[in-house]
């Protein structure tokens, strides 16, 4: 009898563990948001369409470019709406991902209206849709109540195929074939006849990879991009000015849980030609003298770019919390470049956050940001002072059924 009880008991051992896996996984669908209001006060100018951020690259590049300082803003871009699902399949697990914001990009720029944000798919080990790039690091954002965030931080939700070649508690390893793009600078070129005939050609697909090791402490991660950036000149009865470049870039971060209170923020980029993936964008192709060329006197080319951004997440008490950090971008211009373009910019950050509920937050925050000219000496200066209300909400749905 006693032999029967304890085979009895190896054989209970076995099934819990089992019982409780089939338990996790069943299919859940959760719908998730939030509606933000931020309110605030530009001490500066910066471009209307970019009213309620603060982007270096947005301020003015020539005195009075966007009228007097000092506006009242108000907004509510920020709100987003999602829904996430998860299901068990005999191929693995299938996982969804759709949601948006209203910030208003492209031909919507400077409008609240929808913004796709991810439009995503998962099975298994292959993924695909819209989502976070590979080659960057989502957990190493800084929290912080301004949308765009440090100008130097990767950035860029794109299109993609994906494989999770490993990913487990400790080790990530992504690699993904992404839509391409590039944003190119004419300079003083830019109206020209020559340049109106010239169109992009991208023949290959961006190829971007991640590796993520995870400690007690935190994490590192190492991303890498490669990509191909073309254009045709349709009329070549002055100049053929076709040409092509090639763009790559690494990107470092590191997330330091330096205690159980501090938690240090920290990223590295860069490359050339990438400056699409980069928050603030600016331009990935300019234009460069070819002196005794006769075919082809200025020709495009990738120009290089780094930037980094140090953030300290600060956790005064249950309700308080806090972050600061300062971040900067440089860009190796082209010499045939506008002497108004863009080549460096700063950008600086404090907040003080309120959760007096788990779904609400208030905070206060400043921000900073700074744009130099290439070369004819002029810069700007931002300072704005944002106040930010932000209602969450979640609900998931558990399938009790297991059945999609």
């Amino acid at each position: 009898m006693g032999s029967r009880k304890k085979i009895f008991f190896q054989f209970f051992l076995i099934l819990v563990p089992l019982y409780s896996l089939a338990q996790e996984k069943k299919s859940s669908f959760e719908l998730y948001g939030t509606a933000m209001v931020d309110a605030g006060y530009n001490f500066n100018t910066i471009d209307p369409n970019w009213f309620d951020v603060m982007r270096p690259s947005k301020l003015p590049s020539y005195q009075n470019e966007f009228g007097t300082d000092g506006n009242v803003f108000f907004s509510v871009r920020q709100t987003k709406l999602g829904v996430k699902s998860n299901t068990p399949t005999s191929l693995g697990e299938l996982k969804t991902q759709f949601d948006f914001d209203l910030i208003g990009v492209g031909k919507d720029i400077g409008q609240t209206t929808f913004h796709l944000v991810n439009a995503y798919g998962q099975l298994g080990k292959l993924g695909a849709g819209q989502t976070a790039s590979a080659f960057m690091d989502m957990d190493v954002f800084p929290v912080v109540m301004d949308y765009w965030g440090p100008l130097s931080r990767v950035f860029f939700l794109n299109l993609q195929l994906r494989y999770s070649a490993i990913e487990t508690e400790r080790q990530k390893l992504l690699v993904a074939l992404e839509r391409p793009g590039g944003t190119a600078d004419g300079g003083d070129y830019a109206n020209s006849i020559e340049l109106q005939n010239v169109k992009p050609i991208f023949k290959f697909p961006n190829i971007t990879a991640q590796y993520r090791r995870v400690w007690k402490w935190g994490h590192i991660q190492i991303a890498g991009i490669a990509k191909s950036i073309g254009w045709k000149d349709l009329d070549t009865s002055a100049y053929d000015l076709s040409g092509e470049a090639f763009g790559w870039g690494g990107n470092l971060s590191t997330v330091i849980n330096a205690s159980n209170k501090i938690k240090l923020k920290i990223q590295g980029v860069y490359g050339k030609g990438i400056e699409n993936y980069i928050a603030d964008v600016t331009p990935d192709v300019g234009l460069k003298s070819q002196q005794g060329n006769l075919t082809q006197p200025f020709q495009g080319t990738a120009l290089p770019v780094w930037g980094f951004f140090t953030f300290v997440e600060i956790k005064w008490n249950k309700t308080f919390e806090s972050s600061i950090g300062y971040s900067g971008l440089k860009i190796d211009n082209s010499d045939l470049q506008s002497a108004t373009a863009f080549k460096t910019g700063q950008y600086a950050l404090i907040n003080l956050r309120y959760h007096p509920l788990a779904n609400l937050i208030m905070a206060v925050e400043y921000q900073y940001g700074r744009r130099d000219n290439l070369s004819d000496g002029f810069h700007s200066t931002g300072n704005k002072i944002q106040l930010s209300f932000e209602f969450l909400f979640s609900n998931n749905f558990i399938n009790q059924n297991n059945k999609p």
